[in-house]
């Protein structure tokens, strides 16, 4: 749940680099009569989108409302099209409204129908590949990607779209490859916010701290430096540092005081300190600004841990009847841990069939099939999934159970324990469970077992004088 959070800011981050490739530069009409006023909204977004920076939402708002208007009048203007586009993914991805993905579907298909692919319109394709990515369709977002820097390899926006999608797909070199290419071509807080999340997904995680604070010192805006900050905090409290955490959102918060990934954040940290009733205010005002399904998943495990069962449940079934896209690792969950866990694998091996092969989905399909009483099979995608190089307290307390009713009580000790060290307060509910676990695995035995014993020496015989 943590994981997904983090990634979905850094996709928004993506989708904004695509808006900076279509970003239309403002001329003003009294050019040459005097100095221009201050730019106004939309003028702030176009400069922010050109900087590679996150656009304020009420700017990206006013983007928005000026490109409509612009088209009502010029429907024949293709870069607009797209420019429009990818404004409605950016909003939509960073408010967690998939209504406005058709919209970006149909602006962008409508700037390819006045200037085709073919033709050279590779701000519409870039600007597909980022919808694709949005919708958790990684296959199609590396297909538009690649297209793209087949045409245009120096055209810089296209590689975080490539990144989305190859960590989508698992597939973590081609992953690494395009952040390389990423750096050789463009600077900036966008790159260091990606390096971030690269580290992270590395297990550096002292680096990842680094780049984030560079990406914090790069930001051009308050709500890019708000998000740096946000990824700052959820950095921290992956490593169980919730106070380092709690003062890291805090600062994002007094930029964009209703910023919902960082009351997500706070929650969260406030939860882990045991400061409960601060946490579900937080958690209200999360969902409130932002009601991302991970986020449902999570405060409504929070409820359930102190005995709100009643609020839980309206949570699970807020989230398990809503519309969504992209969310078929944190449904997977929710029915594995709180509805049918059967369904749970049948819906995990339908995303796996699909492409999605990142280690969360990993995690998810072999939790979904422990639970629903495939633990020998979920084994091999718990290992997939705690190897790859992320340091998840989630996914190997995950592993650690699916041992542990394998009977394998050594390795289920050392991924228990190991969850707990990770981050000790990792979710409400999950961090107890490992708890109890660990204390029904009992101490160490003081006799190693036989196939452990060391092969006993064989005497020498005496030499006869």
């Amino acid at each position: 749940m943590k994981t997904e959070n983090v990634s979905r800011t850094v996709l928004a981050a993506g989708v904004g680099a695509v808006l900076a490739a279509t970003a239309l530069l403002y001329v003003p009409e009294f050019a040459g009569q005097g100095p221009p006023p201050p730019p106004g909204p939309a003028e702030r977004a176009v400069i922010a989108a050109h900087a590679g920076a996150q656009a304020a939402l009420p700017d990206l708002a006013a983007l928005i409302a000026d490109r409509e208007e612009w088209l009502r009048a010029h429907p024949d203007d293709e870069a607009s099209w797209a420019e429009l586009g990818v404004a409605y993914t950016e909003r939509g991805s960073r408010l967690g409204d998939v209504r406005d993905y058709p919209r970006a579907e149909r602006a962008l298909s409508r700037s390819l129908a006045e200037r085709p692919a073919a033709r050279g319109n590779l701000e519409a394709q870039l600007g597909l590949g980022a919808l694709a990515g949005a919708r958790g369709d990684w296959k199609t977002a590396r297909e538009f990607g690649e297209r793209v820097r087949k045409a245009d390899p120096k055209r810089w926006p296209v590689y975080p779209v490539l990144m989305d999608a190859y960590n989508g797909l698992g597939e973590y070199k081609a992953a690494q490859k395009a952040m390389e290419s990423l750096e050789e071509l463009h600077a900036g807080a966008v790159v260091r916010a990606r390096a971030a999340q690269t580290y992270r997904d590395r297990g550096w995680r002292e680096d990842a701290d680094a780049a984030a604070l560079d990406a914090t010192a790069l930001a051009e805006t308050d709500a890019e430096k708000a998000a740096a900050l946000a990824r700052l905090g959820d950095l921290a409290w992956e490593r169980g540092e919730p106070e380092e955490a709690l003062t890291r959102f805090g600062a994002s918060l007094r930029l964009v005081r209703d910023h919902g990934p960082s009351l997500a954040g706070r929650a969260r940290a406030l939860a882990a300190l045991g400061r409960t009733d601060e946490a579900v205010r937080d958690w209200r005002a999360a969902l409130a600004r932002l009601p991302l399904p991970e986020y449902l998943l999570e405060a409504g495990e929070l409820y359930e841990s102190l005995g709100r069962g009643g609020e839980a449940r309206a949570l699970y079934e807020r989230l398990r009847t809503g519309t969504w896209q992209g969310a078929e690792v944190t449904l997977g969950l929710l029915d594995a841990d709180h509805g049918d866990p059967a369904a749970a694998a049948v819906r995990m091996r339908a995303e796996w069939a699909r492409g999605h092969r990142s280690v969360r989905a990993a995690d998810a399909l072999g939790w979904a099939l422990h639970r629903s009483g495939a633990s020998r099979e979920a084994l091999g995608y718990a290992r997939r999934a705690t190897e790859e190089g992320l340091r998840s307290a989630l996914f190997t307390y995950h592993r650690g159970e699916i041992e542990r009713a394998l009977d394998q009580p050594g390795p289920a000790r050392r991924h228990l324990t190991e969850a707990l060290r990770i981050n000790p307060e990792f979710s409400p509910l999950h961090a107890r469970r490992a708890e109890e676990s660990l204390t029904a695995l009992g101490e160490l035995p003081e006799e190693l077992p036989a196939e452990l014993r060391p092969e006993p020496t064989k005497a020498t015989a005496p030499r006869r004088s």
